[in-house]
């Protein structure tokens, strides 16, 4: 499809075939400025419309074309709109570097008409969430202002007030949840307010605060009001115009939440409250005193995990009984990352249907964790029955976890981090051992070789950087893809290592060397996961088009898609012995698949909202998956039975982990902390 950029266009919609608009008549612009392909109209008003285009140059990624096109010329408005216009740009060409705010790619003029370019943000507006989902509970409450007040931060830092901070300038990106400030379309410069003029009203009804409706002057406190305003919308659903008591001056959002049965926090009442007074001195000045203010609020008491329960006095267990460490394990020795040519893949050899090797049935209401060393019933009071504990809770991190992996030759954990850093744990003490900066933007994946020496990251830097776990340095940058790279993936041979990214490729890359093999293509959607088989001869991969795809790692081709879920697919695992291939899905669903076969063995239900992240234990048997409803489940791969589900964290779980024994859980959270499971 292509889109007409006439702006008085009343169906711009057309085939790509054409060569002019069938509505219209006029010459279609297949190429604006030989780069940019306008693909659909999505939005329209009075001074332009809004079309999602694609990015030739950037292997046709999805941008946002907006068009100035006033429907009338040469009135003071008009002036006063192509000002704003302009200075939309200026904010963006500014402010763009921030993660969370759209980058600006161009600004141009075409055809007597002005063209803004800029990145696009594939997600639903918290005002779209709400209507979905219903209103926000106190710890969505949290997390909006722990992800929207550093941005505020940012942008007051560059002495610029957004003025429009509403639910539908919001925006929460689908690939990593993160939230996203939009629409600069009236912010200005400090000082710069009283330009618009006496009696001009800037900002939306309601959210904006009483200085810029009646004199268009605004200051840093005039966001936070908004920003209050858009929680207490979010909160109760209701917009801040049916909160609000005109006649006793105040507001009654407390009235409404109780009506509804609910409550929040006294403690975060007052900063909802501080933020939306009518006086400008009275509310918070800045976002970092807001943010301080947050940060001061007692912890959140949710769920409790089984292990506090149990250990009231929260002591932890012993280093020794929590970790259980190989034998000669401190005198494993670390061997160099290889030099040598790897071995010839092995040529195409599609495994049986699944016929899983006999394992002896867990004893009734048990884990299906089978350990030659597991505890027996005797060992456990007062039920006897062994269950995963929460044994460790680290904290460290300022921003979501998105990544966590086991050593599997130490007793270490590292994690990965939107902070844009990465952690290495000593899981005996619970401490930060070691921080690796290298990533400028988020990191969204990571994972370790076999042998323990060798960690690979990725993140929206559009990088893979290699590093040497030992030594805590780095040892390859891999640079090839164009957008966010969103999965690593090594094999049990430590030779080929394999990348995906949102630029809908997966790359393959020489481990040792840092140097590319190939690039796999024919994906239709962004890539968000990818899983090699240990022998390295085969990969599996997962994305937006809501398929798995199975790839030849020799020939580069793709054998076999698998077709079940309804929605993206978001994380996929395939057994050590390469029998089963396990996906997670936004559509709240896990399927387990025959790689034989191609066929669905299991639908694994239980989640209530979508399944990040998924990993299957050593015993070929065991599934652990993370959720947005912020548990972690346990099933059996062969009956498709839950059995247990572990609570605790207080967000969305993005990443989950398995140590080698099978008897350590690891769970990262963007709550910012990494839960340390143990069974028994």
């Amino acid at each position: 499809m292509i889109s007409c950029l006439n702006p008085h266009c009343s169906h711009p919609d057309n085939r790509d075939t054409a060569t002019d608009c069938r509505n219209c008549g006029k010459p279609l612009v297949k190429m604006l400025r030989g780069r940019y392909y306008p693909e659909r109209l999505i939005g329209r008003g009075g001074f332009g419309r809004t079309y999602l285009a694609q990015d030739s140059d950037r292997l046709n990624a999805p941008c946002v074309i907006k068009q100035f096109a006033p429907q009338t010329q040469g009135t003071k408005s008009f002036h006063k709109a192509v000002d704003l216009f302009n200075q939309e740009a200026i904010r963006l060409h500014d402010l763009g570097e921030h993660v969370q705010i759209p980058a600006l790619l161009a600004y141009f003029e075409h055809d007597q008409y002005l063209y803004l370019v800029q990145q696009f943000i594939d997600g639903k507006t918290l005002i779209q969430e709400i209507v979905e989902n219903g209103p926000l509970d106190e710890i969505g409450i949290r997390d909006l202002l722990d992800d929207v007040l550093p941005v505020l931060d940012f942008i007051h830092r560059h002495n610029v007030i957004h003025r429009d901070i509403t639910p539908t300038n919001l925006i929460r990106r689908d690939t990593d949840r993160r939230l996203f400030v939009i629409d600069f379309g009236i912010a200005k410069r400090f000082g710069e307010a009283l330009a618009d003029g006496p009696g001009t009203r800037i900002g939306t009804e309601g959210y904006a605060p009483i200085e810029q409706l009646r004199g268009g002057q605004a200051y840093q406190s005039s966001d936070l009001y908004s920003l209050g305003a858009t929680c207490l919308h979010l909160l109760t659903g209701r917009k801040p115009d049916n909160l609000y008591d005109h006649m006793a001056g105040r507001w009654r959002w407390r009235d409404v939440l109780a009506k509804q049965h609910r409550s929040i926090s006294t403690e975060l009442a007052a900063v909802l409250d501080r933020l939306v007074l009518d006086a400008v001195g009275d509310r918070f000045q800045t976002a970092r005193e807001a943010m301080a203010a947050l940060q001061s609020l007692p912890t959140f008491q949710g769920a409790v995990p089984g292990w506090v329960r149990q250990h009231p006095s929260g002591s932890l267990p012993s280093s020794a009984e929590m970790l259980p460490q190989p034998a000669g394990a401190a005198a494993v020795a670390i061997d160099p990352v290889p030099e040598t040519v790897p071995p010839p893949t092995p040529t195409l050899s599609v495994p049986a249907p699944l016929t899983p090797a006999p394992v002896a049935a867990p004893p009734p209401e048990r884990s299906a964790v089978t350990l030659s060393s597991a505890p027996t019933v005797a060992d456990f009071a007062p039920s006897g029955i062994p269950e995963w504990q929460c044994v460790r809770t680290l904290t460290g991190h300022q921003s979501w976890v998105t990544a966590v992996a086991f050593n599997p030759r130490s007793a270490t954990l590292v994690s990965g981090s939107l902070d844009d850093s990465i952690k290495i744990w000593n899981l005996q003490t619970g401490k930060v051992s070691t921080t690796l900066q290298g990533h400028p933007r988020g990191v969204n994946d990571l994972c370790i070789s076999t042998k323990g020496q060798v960690l690979v990251s990725c993140g929206d830097d559009d990088t893979v950087k290699v590093w040497n776990l030992v030594a805590g340095r780095l040892i390859h940058t891999l640079e090839g893809h164009v957008r966010a790279v969103t999965s690593v993936a090594i094999g049990h041979q430590g030779w080929t290592l394999a990348s995906s990214s949102k630029d809908k490729t997966i790359k393959l890359w020489k481990l040792d060397k840092g140097t590319p093999i190939g690039t796999l293509l024919g994906s239709p959607a962004a890539v968000r996961a990818v899983a090699m088989t240990p022998d390295e001869a085969f990969l599996f991969s997962g994305g937006l088009d809501h398929k798995v795809r199975l790839w030849d790692l020799k020939t580069g081709e793709m054998v076999r898609f698998f077709s079940g879920h309804v929605s993206p697919v978001n994380d996929v695992a395939v057994s050590r012995d390469g029998l089963v291939v396990v996906s997670a899905s936004k559509d709240k669903t896990l399927v387990v698949w025959s790689v034989g076969t191609g066929s669905i063995i299991h639908v694994l239900k239980g989640h209530s909202k979508e399944v990040n992240s998924v990993a299957i234990a050593p015993d070929n048997r065991t599934i652990i998956s993370g959720s947005s409803d912020r548990t972690v489940k346990i099933w059996d791969a062969r009956t498709g039975k839950l059995l247990h589900t572990l609570i605790g964290h207080g967000h969305t779980v993005n990443a989950i982990a398995i140590h080698r024994t099978g008897r350590l859980i690891a769970s990262a959270s963007a709550d910012k902390t990494i839960r340390v499971w143990r069974f028994g």
